[in-house]
């Protein structure tokens, strides 16, 4: 059974957690169809029609963040958002990640 990432929530990483195995990765990445594997990350692309469109989307995006705690890296260009998720604390991916990724695709605009 899928379980479905956009309704779930981060959950603080404990020390000692360990990143996602590939074999998890696997499982999780086809939940996420918009973004891809970058090595120990995961990326997404989004064009928006223009930079205050962009803009309202990246407040979004980061109102989501701060509420689940987890926080994106990301590059704003005129029209362009590229957006990079991986958990620090694992020194790669977790759940979380996952879980980020699947409610900024539930955004607006994405």
């Amino acid at each position: 059974m899928t379980e479905d990432l956009g309704s779930g929530h981060c959950v603080p990483c404990e020390g000692g957690a360990r990143p996602l195995s590939a074999e998890q990765v696997a499982v999780l990445m086809p939940q996420v169809p918009s973004w891809r594997l970058d090595g120990e990350t995961i990326c997404r692309t989004i064009t928006f029609s223009d930079f205050v469109a962009l803009m309202a989307f990246v407040n979004k995006m980061a109102d989501l963040a701060e509420s689940e705690g987890h926080h994106p890296d990301f590059s704003v260009h005129y029209n362009r958002l590229d957006i990079t998720v991986w958990t620090h604390a694992v020194s790669g991916l977790s759940r979380n990640d996952f879980i980020l990724a699947a409610r900024i695709d539930a955004l607006d605009g994405a």
